[in-house]
């Protein structure tokens, strides 16, 4: 498939293994991507990795003047921005609702969803200029049917992002831009594992116990998530503004009603 040529997109959050499949996918199909991340060096190896088709921007999607600044680079360096990838996010510190630090709160609240809005906020004006274009938001994962223990901002601020696309999608269908939000399953990537041990054996049988709750059988790899997002991004998906698409193997289908006997162990 070629359906991006003489397209530039923005990818936020592009250093990370989900940010980085999807930039491989979109340059692969003919575009030139902005990967735009707060650690620059990351964002610098995945536009290394592509070539002269990428370019590399250190942002802070918290704040506006760096939100505004890589819509602007994607401008200055490829003259014009036509795809938003907004993927930037971090899962936080699992902690009980009740013990939790406000400023925790503030900090996921910050980055998942006034970095969202904020990205958002930037990118529309110039995909205005470009005549229209398409914004896909890394979205709610499971979160709007299934939540986690201990990760009450997580799951605010991605459920919250999922309703930010709808209204967006509305507001914005009369620029001919398209919002929409993807929402993956377990993902196998460092940010899931969510442990400070790098031993390749712990990394399998985590995901292995995932694996076992998934009717796929299989948890899902950067690649899937990169494919459903170029899907949204493109004309393929013309006609699709306002939705969420779910990218979970089945996942938030089995529960212990329908499968009882299938369980995580329980160590």
């Amino acid at each position: 498939m070629n359906r991006f040529p003489g397209k530039v997109i923005l990818v936020t959050g592009g250093g990370g293994a989900l940010g980085r499949a999807s930039a491989l996918r979109f340059v692969e199909e003919g575009a030139r991507v902005v990967i735009a991340d707060l650690d620059l060096d990351r964002a610098a190896a995945v536009a290394d990795e592509i070539g002269s088709d990428a370019i590399a921007v250190r942002a802070d999607v918290t704040k506006a003047d760096d939100s505004i600044a890589m819509v602007e680079a994607a401008q200055g360096s490829f003259g014009k921005l036509d795809v938003v990838f907004a993927n930037a996010g971090i899962g936080g510190e699992k902690v009980e609702f009740v013990q939790m630090p406000m400023e925790e709160w503030d900090r996921v609240i910050g980055v998942n969803l006034r970095g969202m809005a904020l990205t958002c906020k930037a990118a529309a004006p110039a995909l205005m200029d470009a005549g229209g274009g398409s914004i896909v938001l890394m979205g709610s994962s499971t979160g709007g049917w299934d939540t986690i223990l201990g990760a009450g901002p997580y799951m605010t601020s991605k459920e919250a992002v999922n309703a930010l696309a709808r209204n967006l999608a509305l507001e914005l269908a009369r620029y001919r831009i398209r919002v929409n939000a993807v929402c993956p399953g377990i993902v196998q990537t460092q940010l899931s594992f969510r442990q400070a041990s790098n031993d390749p054996a712990a990394w399998e049988k985590f995901f292995a116990r995932f694996a076992e709750r998934i009717p796929l059988r299989r948890v899902a790899q950067p690649q899937d998530v990169a494919a459903s997002v170029a899907f949204l991004a493109s004309d393929d998906a013309r006609h699709i503004t306002g939705a969420t698409l779910l990218i979970d193997g089945g996942q938030t289908l089995q529960s212990w009603s329908n499968a009882p006997d299938t369980v995580y162990p329980s160590k």
